[in-house]
């Protein structure tokens, strides 16, 4: 993988760490969700003034990612709703570039080679050790909290493959990705409305601004990064690489949320920068 993409990506995965720990500070996950979901789309409203529109190829994957990233910010939040982050976030990260590089594989076409493969497997197992809390065993994975982790998986996988397919269709992957961030902060918007009432949003994002604005900026800059990687590299690379934000978000959940970092997610992160380095000789 080229140097560039390569510490671009790393770059996306800090800042993708750093909006996901903002959704376990101070508000319930969905209204977090809702906010920064929705400043995202404030933030991307002068990029599509200022972008030519994407061409008519890229619409379908474009509308079809809305759809899919609700489902992915919904599934999200109920998983933050029943777990911590640092077990929620490297079980649905964890098992989403193993998916993505058998989708895109069979999909796409796209070969990874031995070295490749390689590295999205010991990346992949690294991550999902860092769930790994209480030294010997896993803490008291709720149920509920796997279920809806591993659903947000699915939705990361299915999301990857239509936005990286789209954004080598659109002809600007930065028109693309103001479009996409536009509209589906508009559905989360109108969801927020409906399902938390108009009254409780306004006060949250009163309360909470900061908040919300910092991590929609986060939110814009590490997935634009991302849309823009996979038009220039192998998708199921990027999406793999991306994972190593979870080495970010477990120094975060100890930092700022004081969840426990054992013997055991110290392997897992040897296990990680082994995976990364695989993939960058890749």
């Amino acid at each position: 993988m080229d140097l560039l993409v390569f510490v671009a990506v790393l770059t996306a995965a800090a800042c993708h760490a750093g909006w996901n720990a903002l959704l376990k500070l101070h508000l319930e996950p969905i209204v977090s969700t809702v906010l920064v979901a929705a400043a995202s789309g404030l933030i991307a409203l002068p990029l599509v003034l200022a972008l030519e529109l994407p061409s008519a190829a890229a619409w379908p994957y474009v509308l079809a990612s809305v759809v899919i990233h609700v489902g992915y910010f919904l599934a999200l939040a109920e998983a933050y709703r029943y777990g911590d982050l640092g077990q929620v976030y490297p079980i649905a990260r964890g098992t989403a570039p193993l998916i993505t590089a058998v989708v895109a594989s069979l999909t796409l076409g796209e070969a990874l080679g031995p070295l490749g493969w390689a590295g999205v497997g010991v990346l992949a197992v690294g991550v999902l050790l860092l769930s790994v809390r209480a030294g010997r065993q896993v803490t008291r994975l709720h149920g509920r909290s796997v279920a809806f982790a591993l659903l947000t998986a699915l939705t990361i996988t299915a999301y990857t493959v239509v936005d990286g397919t789209g954004a080598r269709a659109a002809g600007s992957p930065a028109a693309y990705t103001a479009w996409l961030f536009l509209l589906s902060g508009v559905a989360m918007g109108l969801y927020g409305l409906h399902r938390i009432g108009r009254q409780r949003i306004a006060g949250a994002f009163k309360d909470n601004w900061s908040i919300a604005a910092g991590g929609a900026a986060l939110s814009v800059t590490a997935y634009a990064i991302a849309i823009w990687a996979m038009t220039v590299a192998p998708i199921a690379l990027v999406a793999a690489l991306r994972e190593t934000s979870v080495l970010f978000a477990a120094l975060l959940s100890t930092l700022l949320l004081r969840e426990p970092w054992p013997a055991a997610r110290i392997a897992a992160t040897l296990m990680v920068l082994a995976g990364v380095l695989l993939l960058r000789v890749q």
